[in-house]
């Protein structure tokens, strides 16, 4: 009885030991590590923007107030590019859409010249809006003893003069102011005067001016005439003094002479980039610094 009490009593210890190793054995397993959680915050992908080259037409006289526009544009718009801008006199740049060229915005320097563009479907009619003014002055080369002049002194025809020709719109104004001296010095062809006349297409013959004038095809030409001392005195926008220099301001046309001179844009209606156009137009016309840059060459914001 004894020998079967210690061998139960053996068998039961047996059994103690294995459990309490297999016990040690799972206590002795590595703690699972706790799960990292996954980063589900995603970053926002940056805005681009895609090439885009616009070709500008523009009035011969906005030539340097532009190129200082456009390289401040593209300081903040760098997937903005221009190609060669165009300059020259408004109604060679509609001579030129009505061929073929292709532009995206077209400026002129007269409401007549942009009025053929709509006329001819050559913009969108819709985008159009009037972005400067400018003033005419009458000018003499700076090495002239012409201290001042008026239209008065020019019906005088005392003194040779220089005017843009039929396709340069300070040509038009000119003549519309011409036409109101007493005598008149410029004959429009259906008997209008100032305002009321387009300024195209009339005659000098007949009048105190008869044999004095030269016409240029731009009005850089016409300031060369009054710089050189080809003709006495011109008659030019003021931004035009700013621009070519060499001459100097000897007189303001009265601004009731001639309709006013204002400054239209719009998007052409081929154009492939209307939206980047029209998002350059719309800085150009509201951003501080560019806004500097056109008073600085003689231009105001048309209100």
């Amino acid at each position: 009885m004894k020998k079967h009490m210690r061998i139960v009593l053996a068998a039961v210890f047996s059994f103690a030991l294995v459990g309490a190793f297999a016990l040690a054995g799972c206590s002795s397993q590595p703690a699972e590590e706790p799960k990292q959680e996954e980063n589900t915050q995603t970053q926002e992908p940056q805005e681009t923007n895609d090439p885009v080259e616009l070709q500008i037409f523009a009035a011969n006289s906005l030539s340097k107030a532009m190129e200082e526009v456009q390289d401040l544009y593209k300081q903040d718009h760098d997937w903005v590019t221009f190609a060669d801008t165009q300059y020259e006199a408004s109604g060679t740049l509609n001579e030129m859409l009505g061929a073929g060229s292709y532009a995206d915005i077209l400026i002129t320097a007269s409401k007549g010249t942009m009025d053929t563009a709509v006329d001819e479907g050559y913009v969108d009619a819709n985008t159009r809006f009037d972005m400067f003014t400018n003033e005419l002055v009458i000018v003499t080369g700076e090495g002239s003893d012409i201290e001042k002049s008026s239209l008065e002194d020019i019906a005088t025809g005392e003194y040779k003069i220089s005017v843009g020709d039929d396709n340069v719109p300070a040509g038009n104004y000119a003549k519309q102011a011409l036409s109101t001296t007493d005598p008149a010095c410029w004959i429009d062809p259906d008997g209008k005067t100032g305002s009321d006349s387009a300024g195209k297409g009339g005659t000098f013959a007949g009048t105190p001016l008869e044999g004095m004038v030269t016409e240029g095809s731009s009005v850089g030409n016409v300031c060369s005439y009054a710089n050189s001392g080809d003709v006495d005195l011109a008659m030019v926008y003021s931004s035009d003094v700013y621009r070519f220099g060499g001459v100097k301001i000897v007189g303001t046309v009265p601004a009731d002479t001639h309709k006013n001179i204002i400054y239209p844009a719009a998007i052409c209606a081929d154009s492939a980039n209307s939206e980047a156009a029209q998002e350059f137009l719309d800085w150009a016309f509201t951003n501080e610094d560019a806004i500097k840059i056109w008073q600085e060459w003689g231009f105001e914001l048309a209100a």
